[in-house]
């Protein structure tokens, strides 16, 4: 294996200095070396990462050898990258494994419906965030579907809603989850027609229920006074208007069914942002159509595979990058950033899904390229939580 160098300068040399020589093997910085980085925002060639405190220190290109007092770790020729975050999933109400999701290269996740639990993890273990229960209305989805366990919050009032939000966020919720959907469009993972779904619910006989537009804006309202945002889960054209109407910024999947033109173009204005989903709704006839719309408007579509579905990888999910290329005509660059830096900027944590100085040090590797084998993100050979490893099969 070709090994390489580094040339830090100045800056990198002080970090390097005294404040490192005293420090004890395990926690002794570590300088990575790579042919090729992504740094959430641009592929940068023959790159080095030094990682002290479970932040990073420095990046730097790579030149001829320079002694340190970091431990080196030469990957040689590979690929290194900001540790993925996915905005939608489900795993702790479906009891996915915390350790599973990030040996497969998924550091930060965000659970948006399920238990609610405050910010934890990224020292080695899986960042997570949680919305917690889902708000509806009463007999609204989610609960027509899996009861109203931990997974859906019904309120009928004004008065309701804002209680429920508050006591939401009491327990940590970081982003809060409504849900807008009457049901029974065709290819949905939330009805019995869909091949590859969970769920064992009827197709609707007649709409589920929907909040009122007030109850809703009053959520949005609560929300906004505490700083959070609500994402809302929507697959048709009621529940987009209501969400538009609210004031609602996120949209929890890319709608299942055909959204008009007009309610898209709202959005646009309005600087909605969608999370992608398009794996797990794969079926539904109107994701192709509103998925290139969405992208032509200028629309801004983040990553999200929502983890704990029935077919989705526990971890990257290499065919959802594949439909955002495909469906929504993103590069190779563009589903990363959206994966990363711009996943973190939407969850507010200061350089989260990027290799910049100061960054949490959340870093995945592969080996080679990912030009055309973004399939090999699913099964990264070095995986890194606050600056502990957690997965390394390269050879020293």
């Amino acid at each position: 294996m070709r090994r390489f160098g580094l040339r830090f300068i100045g800056l990198v040399l002080l970090l390097t200095g005294s404040t490192m020589a005293l420090a004890d093997q395990q926690n002794r910085p570590i300088l990575l070396l790579a042919k090729q980085m992504f740094d959430g925002e641009n592929f940068i060639n023959d790159a080095a990462i030094l990682v002290a405190g479970g932040h990073i220190s420095a990046t730097g290109p790579l030149a001829l050898a320079s002694s340190t007092a970091a431990e080196v770790i030469d990957l040689g020729d590979a690929t290194v990258l900001p540790g993925f975050i996915e905005l939608h999933a489900h795993s702790r109400f479906q009891n996915v494994p915390a350790e599973t999701i990030l040996r497969h290269g998924v550091t930060t996740i965000r659970d948006v419906g399920g238990p609610v639990f405050p910010a934890s993890g990224g020292d080695g273990s899986l960042r997570m965030m949680t919305s917690g229960p889902i708000i509806t209305a009463p007999g609204g989805y989610p609960i027509t579907t899996f009861g109203a366990n931990t997974i859906g919050v019904p309120i009928a009032t004004e008065e309701q809603a804002r209680e429920a939000v508050r006591q939401l966020i009491a327990n940590g919720a970081v982003v809060i989850k409504v849900a807008l959907e009457p049901g029974a469009e065709t290819g949905a993972p939330w009805t019995s027609h869909h091949e590859h779904g969970a769920s064992k619910a009827a197709p609707a006989k007649k709409p589920w229920p929907l909040m009122s537009e007030s109850v809703v804006k009053a959520i949005v309202d609560e929300a906004n006074r505490y700083q959070r945002k609500v994402t809302a889960h929507i697959g048709e054209k009621n529940g987009a208007r209501i969400a538009l109407n609210a004031g609602i910024t996120e949209w929890a999947h890319m709608p299942c069914a055909h959204i008009p033109d007009t309610l898209l173009q709202k959005a646009f204005a309005q600087q909605v942002k969608i999370v992608s989903t398009l794996d797990t709704l794969s079926k539904c006839p109107g994701i192709s159509g509103n998925a290139s719309r969405w992208a032509a408007l200028g629309g801004e579509l983040l990553y999200g595979a929502e983890i704990a579905h029935p077919d989705i990888p526990w971890g990257i999910d290499a065919q959802e990058l594949f439909y955002m290329m495909r469906l929504a005509d993103m590069t190779l660059v563009e589903v990363l950033r959206s994966a990363t830096s711009k996943a973190g900027s939407l969850l507010g944590i200061p350089l989260l899904g990027t290799l910049a100085t100061g960054a949490p040090a959340d870093i995945i590797a592969v080996k080679g390229s990912l030009n055309k084998a973004v399939k090999k993100l699913e099964y990264p050979d070095f995986v890194m939580s606050g600056g502990k490893r957690v997965v390394n099969s390269f050879a020293n």
